[in-house]
């Protein structure tokens, strides 16, 4: 604030209360508790299966980076038997609303969600938010987890981190002036999980490699129908004595020849 402008407010203002915004720090709701889980990368998805067993009872979103591992992660949830849904960039407007809706009225316990479901979210009963992935900016996080503890209710979440996440933690727990602590895990009962675990990514993968393939071959059916229909168009405009794109393209080439090369 510049001199002119401070004796002007005191000139023409009663009491002011001046608020600075460049000393803002982002906060989180005192009703909300938050932790972190230690775990190898390695380990990561089997440590998830084991919070969402654990915790299976409560309504919980599981924020991931990309659309791939939503896909990935709701489809070995599912194969475990889990009630999970994914919502992510790739769906269409429909699908969207469909896998929140069913959140939403309780259907499916589980939202496994690209950042596209940490803002505007009206779901007032999430119990518990996991970053599986550690969000690289600390208002991704701030944006996540406030999907819980809403309007005066406890809430829970959850910070996984790898040996590739720890800078991350340190700059987030920073930011938020505080520390998380620390959420116990039973290693034994994680390493119990392991074969089930492995065997469902296997069969997701399978799912998504013949999805991928079914996309890849419908469209090649497409684009070979089109050109099936181009040719029949062209027969089609022959029969009729009409001429045809191609015989277009000949004129237009002729009526504009090369710049002569002799000086």
């Amino acid at each position: 604030m510049t001199e002119n402008v401070s004796k002007l407010q005191r000139a023409s203002l009663s009491d002011p209360v001046r608020v600075d915004v460049s000393s803002f720090k982002y906060k989180t709701v005192s009703s909300l508790l938050q932790y972190y889980v230690l775990c190898p990368l390695v380990d990561k998805e089997v440590t998830l299966v084991y919070i969402v067993n654990s915790l299976v009872q409560n309504s919980m979103i599981i924020f991931v980076r990309t659309v791939a591992v939503a896909k990935r992660l709701s489809l070995i949830l599912r194969t475990l038997a889990f009630n999970a849904v994914p919502l992510h960039g790739e769906l269409s407007q429909s699908q969207r609303l469909g896998a929140f809706n069913r959140f939403k009225s309780g259907k499916s316990n589980i939202l496994v969600a690209t950042d596209l479901a940490s803002r505007g979210l009206d779901v007032p009963s999430v119990d518990i938010v996991i970053n599986y992935d550690t969000p690289t900016h600390s208002k991704d996080y701030i944006h996540r987890v406030g999907r819980t503890a809403r309007a005066g209710r406890a809430g829970k979440s959850l910070l996984m981190v790898t040996q590739y996440d720890a800078e991350l933690m340190l700059r987030l727990e920073k930011v938020l002036d505080r520390k998380l602590d620390l959420y116990p895990t039973e290693l034994e009962e994680i390493a119990l999980l392991k074969e089930r675990v492995h065997e469902a990514g296997r069969l997701s993968r399978n799912q998504l490699k013949d999805e991928s393939r079914d996309r890849d071959e419908g469209r090649k059916r497409r684009s070979r129908g089109a050109k099936m229909d181009d040719k029949d168009r062209d027969d089609d405009m022959v029969e009729a004595g009409m001429p045809t794109a191609s015989y277009k393209r000949y004129r237009r080439s002729r009526s504009h020849p090369p710049p002569s090369l002799s000086p």
